[in-house]
């Protein structure tokens, strides 16, 4: 069997979350590959809201198994807050869910971290969710950061108070100091949390359950414009966002990809800093903003908005090696007599660009080159399927099909888990 893969074309907040739940009773597991608290996936179905910030979307199906795996990283606090959110739900995600060994922890002063080292940006900061992701990264990549599977050891105290200690050395250097031991205290009390879940070598599980003939989708956070190599640098996040990360988030070879499938959002949005060729500061945007409820689900911070951007929507595709498109918030589109999407851009040298190149990441200066569409009116959802959707819709599905050489195989056209329309459903065969 293979894993197919499920990722953003963004720079996140596509709607993975509803497309993993929607999808994962095809699977027998759900694999989360990278990220942390930084994610906020939300699910609407039978009149339930809720936003997983670590834990897979496939949790709400109890039948399938959910896995932590080691390229993410985790926050025990906001774990026990999101674990005992989903008891409330009647759920119990002891029972489905299991965690990597190799998952780094997220101490309290990775998150002070976070916010001093924003802060001393100023004017130049990324635009942090201040989760501690980044800090996290640096100490496992400089080999100094703990793991889920480093709780039960003996030692793990002494190694806490010494990554502790030197947290505290570089907090005092930015003028901050570390003196609330009830963040201490809360910590090791989540800790309890995770004595509760079955704690397992990931990479030899899931390669396991392939062999056994188990489908697997690996769910991805963020976007592929915030990849650490392949986003807007120094715009991005922490982790490897591309269906790469699969492979060395959850310990699978590259021949055991199957499908990838790439959500996009039928527009454009961007929560912090950086380049947005297509960003729309007017009042097309904040209608975009408004009708779409573009918050961030983690942040509750405004999204900027903008068109449809084809250049780095095909950039994306390169990347992960898509082999099937999801469009999200076509529904949000309803509104709009006339749709505009990027085609290109026009350089500060007057030179036309179709590649969503390092020069224009780099430029403030880019001019979008524009292609119209009419819009596609109110949708009747409920009286919907994809066949039957409006041909000003299919005229822009069309567009990006034969732009990208990629299949749009799935449209959302709403939050609910019931507003999503497939093409082909031999496609989740695997």
């Amino acid at each position: 069997m293979k894993v197919d893969v499920l990722l953003g074309l963004q720079w996140g907040d596509e709607g993975k979350g509803k497309i993993v739940d929607f999808l994962a009773e095809k699977y027998n597991l759900v694999a989360r590959f990278q990220g942390g608290p930084n994610a906020g996936h939300t699910l609407k179905f039978d009149n339930i809201t809720h936003v997983l910030h670590q834990i897979p979307s496939g949790i709400f199906r109890k039948s399938i198994t959910n896995i932590i795996g080691n390229g993410v990283v985790l926050d025990p606090v906001i774990f026990l807050k999101e674990i005992d959110e989903l008891k409330q739900l009647g759920l119990s995600p002891e029972e489905n869910l299991l965690i990597s060994k190799r998952t780094q922890l997220i101490l309290p002063t990775h998150k002070l971290l976070d916010q001093a080292l924003e802060k001393n940006k100023g004017k130049d900061k990324i635009g942090s969710t201040l989760k501690g992701i980044g800090p996290t990264y640096q100490d496992k990549t400089g080999r100094l950061g703990l793991r889920v599977g480093d709780v039960g050891q003996p030692s793990f105290k002494e190694k806490y108070k010494q990554l502790k200690h030197k947290h505290e050395e570089m907090l005092s250097q930015f003028g901050m100091d570390n003196k609330n031991n009830q963040l201490d205290e809360a910590f090791f009390h989540a800790l309890q949390t995770l004595d509760k879940f079955q704690m397992i070598d990931s990479e030899y599980y899931i390669n396991h359950q392939l062999d056994m003939g188990s489908s697997v989708l690996a769910e991805g956070a963020q976007g592929s414009l915030l990849d650490l190599d392949f986003g807007s640098y120094p715009f991005v996040t922490s982790s490897t966002t591309l269906a790469a990360g699969a492979c060395t988030g959850l310990g699978i070879a590259p021949r055991r990809i199957g499908e990838v499938f790439g959500i996009f959002k039928s527009y454009c949005t961007r929560v912090g800093s950086g380049p947005f060729p297509t960003e729309l500061k007017n009042d097309d945007g904040q209608r975009l903003r408004d009708i779409g409820r573009e918050y961030g689900a983690t942040t509750g911070r405004p999204r900027r908005c903008g068109w449809l951007d084809i250049p780095a929507l095909k950039y994306a595709i390169m990347l992960n090696g898509v082999t099937q498109l999801f469009m999200m918030k076509a529904d949000v589109l309803c509104d709009f007599d006339e749709i505009m999407v990027c085609t290109g851009y026009r350089l500060s040298n007057g030179d036309i660009s179709d590649e969503l190149s390092a020069e224009v990441l780099d430029s403030s200066t880019v001019e979008p080159i524009y292609k119209s569409f009419e819009g596609w009116g109110q949708l009747e959802v409920d009286s919907l399927d994809f066949e039957n959707l409006p041909q000003q819709l299919h005229t822009y599905i069309s567009y990006i099909e034969t732009e990208t050489h990629v299949p749009i195989n799935v449209v959302s056209l709403g939050p609910d888990r019931s507003a999503t329309l497939i093409r082909n459903e031999k496609v989740f065969s695997n």
